[in-house]
Formats: structure tokens, C-alpha cells, sequence
């Protein structure tokens, strides 16, 4: 069991400075399409996009190392790709480059994620599914908060967007010497599996239901640099403040996945119904709420990804056997992502048509994901 936590800790350290790569570059991506010239079904779109390129080559990826078990290997070339992009994004002088560099980097994510996850389930069989995603996650977003807060620190210094993402090839650096040492301590995670009988991966009417509860959820959920956007645009939030929103964000969604995921152990699935349907109130909060909703805004958003991150796919490590566990996470964040595409650039054009419509359309899909994954829930 110590040697399987040991090998959490150290995905989750990757994770972390992964993060403060990446999303420190997130959390300043909105405003600086802004500043290209980019309009807010633009942002829309470059968001959905880079989801849609991320989250669907998950299913590639993934069925790619259950056939060949190079874990490592793919998970090593996503790493450089998902973080070489970001320190790029300095050079980018039309938005449309930027988008080209953000698909490249939700990409890098692609290809690692699968191969990553299933490492990480096997040593979950002996600590916990929830309890492992869950302090993935957490540690995860411990980067989340650390990229944002020094990108806004920054900016406030008087620094530009283009030196903030200079700065992030400081995290990135050290995020590859922490892979290589998880890979020569765990070259062969898969003898951390305990032997058991999960139930396969069939496309019963208990999945369906499950993966259409998954694109709701994934559809409806707006990406933060949309909700960014619309800080800036209406001056409810300053700019330097939006990436010291997302860290709060993201502090909120570590502290909810530690929750949710060992809630998840004991509960199961009603615990994705409850978190859902409660999240949805992130749509209101930050559109019509001013300042003081942006914040609680970005908070509840915050716990609904931290639902997300971790109680969706310690659901797949519970239902899926170990040889094919990697497309399993590749069919559902691949689903996830598709969802995520159309969703966020619909979200978009509603925001530029009225934000009401966004509202609207944002929380009725978040309830209706709710409710199928309680039905799932009854029927387990």
C-alpha cells in the first residue's frame, strides 16, 4: 500500500507543477484573445476547440496503450507537447496563432492523460478509487493555484501577458525531472493492481445513461476563459484579479475533490447527482451577481470541477478491468471533450446574443445531467 500511495504522490506532484503551467496560462488566456482582437464566440470557440482536440484524442490515445502498455511512453511525449506550447504562446501576435497553440497544448494533455490515469488507477486498487483521484486531484490543483497567483502576481507587478507566459517554462522545466523519477522508481505500474472482477465496459443502458449525464454536464459547463471574458468585458472583476479569481477557483476544487472523492467511496454515485445540480449555480452567480457573485461564482464552478476531475473517472477505475482501462478514460473524456466542444461555442454565441440565453442553456444542462446520473445511481 506504501508503494502504490508513493506513486499517487508523485503523479499528483506532476500534476501540480503540470498545472501551474497550464492553467496559469488559462487563467489570462481569455483577456489576451481579447486584447488579439478575438470576440467572445471567438473565445468560445478557441476554448470548445481545444477541449474538442484534447478530450477526443483521449480515445485514440487511449486504446493505444491498453494495445501496446507503453504507459510511459506516451504519457512522457504528451507531458513535453502539453507544456512546450505554453511558454510559446508569448510569440503568438494574432489570436488565431494563440488558438493553434492552445490546440497543440490541449493535445500534449491528450496523449498523456489515458496512460496516465490508468497508472494511477492501478495503484487506486489498493488505496481507494475516490480517496486516490480525489488527492490527484487535489494536489493537481494545488499547481492550479500556484500558476494563477504568480501570473497575477505579474501582472500587478506592471509584467505583461507575454512575460507570463515566459515565467511558465519555470514550472514546466521541473514538471519533466518529476516524471522521470516517478518512471524509474514505478517503470511497471500495473504490478500494483490487486486482482479483481470489475464488471467490462459495455454499452449497457446504465452507461448510456451515464455518458449522456457526462455530455450534459460537459456541455453546459463553461470553460473559465469564457467566464473571464465576461469579468473583463464588464468590469465586474479587475484584470489583475481574474487570475487570483481562478486560483480561488481552483483552491475550491482541490478542497472539494479531497471531499467528494472519499464521499464517493462510501456513496457511489449520488454523490455526482448532489455535486452536479449544485454546481450549477455557477451561471448566475457570475453573470448577473457583479462582483461579489463573480466570486462565489468562481468558487461553486471551482467544486464542480473538482467533481468532475475526480469522482467521474474513479467511477471508470470502479466498472472497468485493468487491461482495458485506458479506453475506457479515452471513451469517456473523449465523450466528455466532444460535448465540451459544442457546448462551449454555443455558450459563446448565447453570451454574444444575451447572457441570459448562456444561463439559461448552462444550467438546464447541469440539472439534466444531475437527474440521469441519479437514475444511474437508483439503478446500481
Amino acid at each position: 500500500m506504501r508503494a502504490a500511495a508513493r506513486l499517487v504522490v508523485l503523479l499528483g506532484l506532476v500534476s501540480l507543477l503540470a498545472d501551474a503551467t497550464y492553467e496559469g496560462a488559462r487563467s489570462i488566456l481569455g483577456p489576451y484573445l481579447l486584447a488579439l482582437g478575438a470576440s467572445a464566440t471567438a473565445v468560445g470557440f478557441v476554448s470548445g476547440f481545444g477541449e474538442f482536440v484534447g478530450y477526443g484524442l483521449r480515445l485514440v490515445s487511449g486504446h493505444v496503450a491498453d494495445r501496446t502498455r507503453g504507459y510511459w511512453a506516451l504519457t512522457g511525449v504528451g507531458y513535453v507537447v502539453n507544456l512546450a506550447s505554453v511558454p510559446l504562446l508569448a510569440l503568438a501576435g494574432r489570436w488565431e496563432l494563440a488558438a493553434a497553440l492552445v490546440a497543440a497544448e490541449r493535445a500534449g494533455k491528450a496523449l498523456r492523460t489515458p496512460p496516465r490515469d490508468a497508472m494511477l488507477s492501478y495503484a487506486a486498487s489498493r488505496v481507494g478509487a475516490g480517496w486516490a483521484f480525489g488527492l490527484h486531484e487535489a494536489l493537481d490543483q494545488v499547481g492550479a493555484v500556484a500558476g494563477p497567483v504568480g501570473v497575477g502576481l505579474l501582472l500587478a507587478a506592471g509584467r505583461g501577458h507575454r512575460d507570463a507566459f515566459l515565467w511558465l517554462a519555470v514550472p514546466a522545466a521541473l514538471c519533466l525531472l518529476v516524471l522521470g523519477r516517478a518512471y524509474r522508481e514505478f517503470p511497471q505500474p500495473t504490478q500494483l493492481q490487486v486482482p479483481s472482477r470489475p464488471a467490462d465496459l459495455r454499452l449497457g443502458t446504465s452507461l448510456r445513461l451515464y455518458l449522456a449525464g457526462v455530455a450534459l454536464v460537459a456541455a453546459g459547463f463553461a470553460d473559465f476563459p469564457l467566464l473571464a471574458y465576461h469579468f473583463t468585458r464588464t468590469s465586474s472583476v479587475l484584470p489583475s484579479g481574474v487570475p487570483l479569481l481562478y486560483a480561488a477557483a481552483m483552491a475550491a476544487d482541490a478542497a472539494a475533490a479531497l471531499v467528494l472523492g472519499r464521499w464517493f467511496d462510501r456513496r457511489g454515485m449520488a454523490v455526482l447527482a448532489l455535486g452536479t445540480a449544485a454546481s450549477a449555480a455557477f451561471a448566475p452567480l457570475c453573470i448577473f451577481g457583479g462582483t461579489g457573485g463573480a466570486v462565489a461564482g468562481a468558487l461553486v464552478w471551482g467544486v464542480g470541477v473538482g467533481l468532475q476531475e475526480s469522482v467521474l473517472r474513479a467511477v471508470v477505475a470502479r466498472m472497468v478491468p485493468p487491461d482495458r482501462r485506458a479506453s475506457a478514460f479515452g471513451l469517456l473524456q473523449a465523450v466528455y471533450g466532444v460535448a465540451w466542444f459544442a457546448g462551449s461555442a454555443l455558450l459563446g454565441a448565447l453570451y454574444d446574443a444575451h447572457p441570459a440565453g448562456f444561463v439559461l442553456f448552462a444550467v438546464g444542462t447541469q440539472l439534466a445531467g444531475s437527474l440521469l446520473f441519479a437514475v444511474v445511481s437508483r439503478r446500481g
